[in-house]
């Protein structure tokens, strides 16, 4: 494919996964908004992301395991009318239950656009040249997360559209991404027997959901050792090893386990797992961190996030460009762990009252990290797997990922929470007798606080404590994203492939051998003459060789021909 139908062919993608993007991003700084309006707390504000993740985590290998059975294509496509319906149901949203169950709809539309994107990409395109495609997905991510934020600041900050726009706004992006796909995406379907692993999908998502409903109930249900925490983790556990043992007997398992035998691909899952706890956790309480430590808008609080998108944007780009040229990633990986872990150490420093220069070099550098790790994990690992187990392995290091997201973001919102009570009931001696009361009654309620209606006294000790118990968060996942540099220095660097996953099936389909009777000559493969010495067996295309040397007296087309 040349380059301009290839761009051609990635256009739909773009779009398709520009409107998943913006859909979580758009809603970020709104959502302490929403929350307060539908009537919840913490834990909606959590759930309201867990939930959306979960689903994306959950289907992820299911999406990936159809990719190599049916039409891509027609896979993309159904995933963004899931997406759609979810969009339209969560902007209907009456109560934070209705807008979570929307946002599990969104993300398994969410998941299949963000898998697909990059199975469809391998498909096309060499490992050596996808740095260079690489790129465009990336300034296609930083895009939509820069303008995410801002426009659901604006838009929830306008009287006359309010919230559940932010909602809404992605359903544009996405119907024109179906028409563009259609006229577009043209891949060859190859034709076989499908047979869907929906045993192991069914074990594999009851074993993630109990496990996330498990880490968001600790500690505030219940407590963290207690009879309800045995009796979670240890159903989720039996689920899992239900999912092993069913994997092992299924004729097309959702995540092949043979694959792991290849260190590469059990690595990078490994530190995706990791990277995802790190990535997540860091960046979904920005929004929480500039509207309630620093009484931000949510306009202005899209606007502070820009240094970390920027930061991305400029490393995704330039690695991919980098790595094209000299087919060289490892180096990538190793250095974007190191910065990830630095930045999130540099993080954990800041409070309400922090100079916001410091807090931006902290977040560009924590940019550069994510932009030089996500990708390329998911590349080293497509460069290393046969064709037919394209989309599978490339949907594993995208489930360890969302995986660590949403177990990273349940954990530590519940932490979060509390790290914020216990620094308030701590300095809650600085308030005078009359702010005490009303303090308690703030800290008290469980439902997200509206700075804007609190004196300014009872504000600054909130903002102190809602500022402070963030970046403890920060501080958690620093040591988490250390694991992800350790797990990055063991994977082998493997020079990468110059042809695409659909080049490599051809290829490996013109090579299969036929058996080449004693008068065998070089005829079938075009006469040369080195044929016969160079391989006993005569390459063929589904039997093309015999058609072509039929009548030549070469054996080829049966005794006495």
């Amino acid at each position: 494919m040349s380059h301009r139908q290839i761009l051609e062919a990635l256009s739909g993608l773009l779009l398709g996964m520009f409107a998943a993007i913006l859909s979580s991003t758009i809603v970020s700084n709104a959502l302490p908004e929403i929350i307060t309006e539908l009537g919840g707390g913490q834990s909606a504000y959590t759930w309201v992301v867990t939930a959306a993740l979960l689903s994306m985590t959950a289907s992820t290998p299911l999406w990936g395991k159809l990719a190599d059975l049916v039409s891509k294509k027609t896979l993309v496509q159904t995933a963004l009318v899931i997406f759609i319906v979810g969009s339209l149901v969560a902007g209907m949203a009456q109560n934070p239950g209705m807008l979570i169950t929307a946002r599990v709809i969104q993300g398994l539309g969410a998941g299949g656009l963000t898998a697909l994107a990059q199975i469809i990409m391998a498909a096309m395109i060499s490992p050596r040249e996808r740095g260079r495609y690489s790129g465009y997905l990336g300034a296609t991510f930083a895009v939509a997360t820069v303008g995410g934020p801002l426009v659901g600041g604006v838009i929830t900050d306008t009287s006359w559209l309010g919230w559940r726009w932010c909602l809404y706004v992605g359903v544009p992006f996405a119907l024109i991404a179906l028409v563009v796909l259609q006229k577009t995406l043209k891949l060859p379907e190859t034709k076989r027997k499908v047979k869907v692993d929906w045993a192991g999908a069914s074990f594999i998502t009851a074993a993630v959901s109990l496990l996330l409903i498990w880490v968001t109930f600790a500690d505030d249900k219940f407590a963290w050792v207690s009879w309800q925490t045995y009796a979670m983790v240890g159903g989720a556990l039996l689920l899992a090893l239900v999912f092993l043992f069913v994997e092992t007997k299924a004729a097309e398992p959702i995540i092949p386990l043979r694959l792991f035998r290849n260190r590469t691909i059990t690595l990078a899952s490994v530190a995706s797992l990791f990277v995802g706890i790190a990535m997540f956790a860091g960046t979904i309480y920005f929004s929480q961190f500039f509207q309630l430590a620093r009484n931000e808008s949510p306009t202005m609080s899209g606007v502070l996030t820009i240094p970390m998108i920027g930061g991305l944007f400029v490393s995704s780009t330039v690695s991919g460009q980098i790595i094209t040229k000299t087919g060289k990633w490892k180096a990538w990986l190793v250095a974007g762990g190191a910065l990830l872990t630095a930045a999130l150490g540099l993080l954990s420093s800041i409070r309400y009252d922090t100079p916001y220069w410091h807090i931006g070099v902290f977040m560009a550098i924590m940019g550069l990290g994510v932009g030089m790790m996500m990708q390329n994990l998911v590349l080293c690992t497509q460069n290393q797997v046969d064709p037919s187990d394209l989309g599978a392995a490339s949907s594993v290091v995208t489930f360890f990922r969302s995986l660590g997201g949403a177990v990273g973001v349940s954990v530590l919102g519940s932490v979060m929470a509390t790290r914020i009570n216990r620094y308030a009931e701590d300095t809650i001696d600085s308030l005078s007798p009359q702010e005490q009361a009303a303090a308690a009654q703030s800290l008290g309620s469980g439902e997200l606080p509206n700075m804007d209606l609190l004196p300014d006294g009872i504000r600054t000790w909130l903002e102190s404590a809602y500022g402070h118990g963030i970046a403890d968060i920060f501080l958690y996942v620093t040591p988490v994203a250390f694991i992800a540099v350790l797990a990055t220095l063991f994977i082998k660097e493997v020079p990468l492939r110059t042809s695409g996953a659909l080049a490599q099936a051809a290829e490996s389909l013109s090579a299969a051998p036929v058996p080449v009777t004693a008068g065998a000559t070089g005829e079938a493969t075009g006469g040369a003459a080195e044929a016969d010495t160079a391989d006993a067996n005569a390459p063929s295309r589904s039997g093309s060789a015999s058609a072509s040397a039929g009548g030549k007296g070469n054996g080829l087309t049966g005794p006495g021909k």
